[in-house]
């Protein structure tokens, strides 16, 4: 291992660590009696597990994903509702909705079904055609459509979406799947009766949610709602929708609806944005929304109280950062979306980016936080899948698509997500990403939803790199020599998600990183921290540093290190574990610190390149890619920031 900071070897990572635990013991000079071993400085327990309080694993999960229940999934195929997705998150082995075996090969450790509240259930009543879907023109032309099958049932599919994203469906079709009437209540009841059924505490954690999708126009404005709390509390209301005179596009109106909740069961929930990539530039603005109105303190401290977290990774691209916005960043390019908004009804233009991108938005956070006092965009990190299949897969080998017309077969890659005059998403550009990981007390509702609410989470892009992440004023290389890197984490600073503990003397922000690969995965190439910070003149920065990375590479002087090389073999869809490091682990101190300037910093973890899968599509069924197509990737992890404030 390799870093700025000259940090210990790989090999000296492996001896000598448990001696740390008792080390002021040892420096005694003599054999302490029970009786006298309280009294010494510093006395920590022989075992070096005993009392702790801290998290020791994280806990691996799926924040946003959807079943038949969501009318877009149902009427791509998926015919799998919740009680299928709860089992195959466990470990079990289900049937997919085009009737191949499919099984995880690690389970969850907690999975939120976050089906689609505007529409609920409405699929299945088309499809069964109910007298109320029927009476209504659009209804029973989509009805007729899926009769028929084959393109007509692909034609009405789209044709309800884009009415849907464009808000022309009648009310009076959808009146049956909105608040106020019998068949939602009783819909919401179902849905939380089946999470109550799945949810193990200790072992499986069922999460009831559900997704509040507000489209402007075709713009992606879309948050997962999550509760804390158990059915009790969850059916003392049913879902909020996006759809006027039921509900409401504006997020201020959401928040309204997540106070209301707290108020009247004394619960606590919170929302999830996601895909600002498909935006369009509303999700991350710097003066006003979408609609021309000005940001004011409420909307600020709203915003900052209710949306803690950003999913960052997930099937329809990468948002952690893009190469027209970080133009010194060589992996700021990673499975990127950038054509146009969600339904492509408008294409994409570079001065919207700025304010669809997370790193871009945590920067903006700063600059809004200088004007209002308080930071809205100060979320932590998280990846989920939003996988329309009910089946929530994130591994190359194992990727079942956005929906159920994207599930394993010869043709999938040839066909476009999405067409239209503004341009193409095509078959094989979605992402097999990501996971939710939760540095959470206990696996249980309450533990995993206090850990996101402390913002101590990352995402992935679907690997399970295992990353610990902290910052303080004193941390030294010597703090390198322990197995347990936690244990010193907390005692000297703060984990991922918090703000830096007030300053001491003149010293610079030190940050002690650790991660470890995947036990069935790639090696780890490098660990990276992200820096932003609002520059003297008010103008937002960012840096990127290559802190530790594997083999005997050097950086150049502009503190680049060269790429770590590639072991994919192209014809059989396998790499080597031949370069890269099984664990690497640095403590970095900021070189460039100004105390007088606000900053973040978030660690990137990248793997070796592995291969994306399209290329094992293309040796299972054995077919030739064209040369266009990406067909390896480098994985990777992202933790929430740690905050440093001038003030």
């Amino acid at each position: 291992m390799n870093d700025r900071s000259a940090a210990p070897s790989p090999s000296s990572l492996g001896t000598g660590f448990a001696l740390l635990a008792f080390a002021s013991v040892a420096g005694a000079q003599v054999c302490p009696t029970p009786e006298s071993i309280e009294d010494l400085p510093d006395h920590r327990e022989y075992s070096p597990y005993a009392g702790r309080t801290f998290p020791d694993r994280p806990l691996w999960g799926d924040t946003h994903l959807h079943t038949n229940l969501s009318m877009d999934a149902g009427l791509f195929g998926n015919r799998l509702g919740p009680e299928e997705a709860y089992r195959f998150a466990r470990g079990e082995e289900v049937r997919s909705s085009t009737g191949q075996p499919v099984r995880l090969y690690r389970p969850l450790d907690f999975l939120v079904v976050a089906d689609h509240s505007d529409g609920m259930g409405f699929f299945n009543d088309l499809a069964q055609g109910t007298p109320n879907i029927l009476k209504d023109p659009m209804g029973k032309r989509w009805y007729q459509g899926f009769q028929e099958g084959g393109q007509a049932a692909v034609d009405a599919t789209l044709d309800l979406i884009t009415n849907f994203s464009q808000g022309k469906i009648s009310d009076a079709l959808l009146a049956d799947y909105q608040p106020g009437s019998k068949n939602y209540a009783s819909l919401w009841s179902d849905v939380v009766d089946t999470a109550e059924k799945y949810n193990e505490p200790g072992r499986f954690t069922a999460v009831i949610g559900f997704e509040w999708t507000s489209l402007i126009q075709g713009n992606n404005m879309h948050r997962v709602v999550m509760f804390r709390d158990n059915g009790d509390k969850a059916k003392q209301v049913v879902p909020m929708v996006m759809t006027p005179p039921f509900g409401s596009p504006d997020p201020r109106d959401l928040w309204k609806y997540l106070a209301d909740y707290e108020a009247k069961t004394g619960g606590d929930v919170l929302a999830i944005p996601h895909n600002g990539n498909l935006s369009n530039g509303i999700m991350f603005r710097m003066s006003d929304q979408w609609n021309g109105r000005e940001f004011d303190q409420e909307y600020i401290e709203q915003r900052a109280k209710w949306e803690p977290l950003y999913e960052v990774t997930q099937i329809k691209g990468d948002g952690e950062a893009h190469p027209f916005l970080s133009p010194n960043d060589e992996f700021a390019d990673y499975e990127n979306w950038d054509v146009g908004n969600l339904d492509l009804s408008a294409a994409k233009t570079n001065d919207m980016l700025a304010g669809e991108y997370a790193r871009e938005a945590l920067k903006r956070g700063l600059l809004l936080e200088d004007r209002f006092g308080v930071n809205p965009y100060k979320f932590g990190m998280i990846g989920s899948t939003d996988s329309h299949t009910s089946l929530m897969t994130t591994r190359e080998e194992n990727f079942w698509g956005k929906h159920a017309g994207t599930e394993p077969s010869e043709h999938r890659w040839k066909h476009p997500f999405a067409k239209t005059e503004h341009g193409a998403l095509e078959g094989w550009q979605p992402t097999a990403s990501g996971l939710a990981a939760v540095w959470a007390d206990e696996n249980t509702r309450e533990g995993i939803f206090d850990a996101m609410e402390r913002k101590e989470v990352y995402a992935t892009t679907g690997t399970r790199i295992g990353v610990r992440f902290f910052g303080g004023w004193e941390f030294s290389d010597a703090d390198l020599n322990t197995r347990t890197p936690a244990r010193v984490g907390y005692m000297k600073g703060v984990p991922m998600g918090a703000d830096f503990p007030e300053r001491t003397g003149d010293a610079s922000p030190s940050f002690l990183v650790y991660a470890l690969k995947d036990a069935i995965g790639a090696n780890l190439d490098r660990i990276q921290i992200v820096k932003g910070w609002v520059d003297a003149d008010g103008n937002a920065q960012e840096k990127v540093y290559d802190v530790a990375w594997s083999g005997d590479r050097q950086a150049d002087a502009n503190g680049k290190v060269p790429a770590v090389g590639n072991t994919v073999d192209h014809a059989t869809a396998t790499w080597r574990n031949t370069i890269g490091a099984s664990e690497l682990a640095t403590v970095w101190t900021d070189p460039d610190f100004d105390p007088a300037l606000d900053a973040f910093y978030y660690a990137r973890v990248l793997e070796i390149p592995t291969p994306r899968w399209v290329l094992y599509d293309a040796v299972y069924y054995g077919f030739e890619l064209p040369d266009h197509i990406p067909t390896t990737g480098q994985e990777r992890a992202y933790t929430s920031p740690i905050w440093y404030s001038a003030k």
